[in-house]
């Protein structure tokens, strides 16, 4: 009697990360790239190399070649897309409506002092070659100015200038290098609705018709 065989199907083995990299447009090729880098960045600094890169990419190193001049280049692409305003405005639009002020305001600021955190260590992370491509005047955010239009009724002042205050307020507490310690996101929610007088506190030459 025979031995009874077992056939084996051949492997077939799967597409490479390289080739499908490949079959990518180049603007998504570079922005895997670059979203591969940034936390590479964070985390070695200038020290991070095109070998780490491609393997956190799931590429072949070749690959980065084919999208970027160099190493230089991919990380100025990642200081250019950390200063992107784009994900500011998508994440401040993306706050649900409805919500009671303070707490609509309070869920800006945490996405604000999440962009100061992320933009300073990216600025301290690169050379003062590249840092001086971080410096750039700060906008304003039009879903920024559109989140405190939907509570006009509750603001003293224009929303597009609550906007600024909003985020120049968030800027000074939260940024390592004028702040210290940051402040918390509910803190800020408080100095920013009520400022620091209290509340049975009567400034000169101000009456206050309302209550604290």
């Amino acid at each position: 009697m025979m031995d009874a065989v077992t056939v084996v199907p051949p492997t077939v083995a799967p597409p490479s990360k390289a080739k499908r990299a490949s079959a990518m447009a180049p603007e998504d090729r570079r922005s895997m790239i670059v979203a591969a880098a940034l936390p590479l960045l964070l985390e070695h600094g200038e020290r991070l190399t095109t070998r780490q890169i491609a393997e956190a990419a799931g590429i072949a190193e070749g690959t980065i070649f084919r999208a970027f001049a160099d190493k230089d280049e991919v990380v100025a692409a990642v200081v250019d897309a950390a200063l992107d305003q784009e994900p500011l405005e998508t994440a401040v639009s993306a706050i649900p409506t409805g919500l009671p002020f303070a707490t609509a305001v309070d869920a800006a600021i945490a996405i604000l002092q999440e962009r100061v955190i992320n933009v300073w260590r990216i600025w301290s992370s690169v050379d003062t070659r590249l840092q001086d491509r971080a410096r750039r005047p700060i906008v304003d955010s039009s879903a920024l100015t559109q989140l405190f239009a939907r509570y006009r009724d509750e603001i003293t002042v224009e929303p597009i200038v609550a906007a600024r205050l909003l985020r120049a307020l968030t800027l000074s507490t939260t940024h390592p290098m004028i702040a210290g310690e940051p402040m918390t996101a509910s803190d800020i929610v408080e100095l920013f609705l009520h400022g620091v007088a209290q509340c049975d506190a009567q400034p000169t030459g101000v009456d206050r018709e309302e209550p604290c």
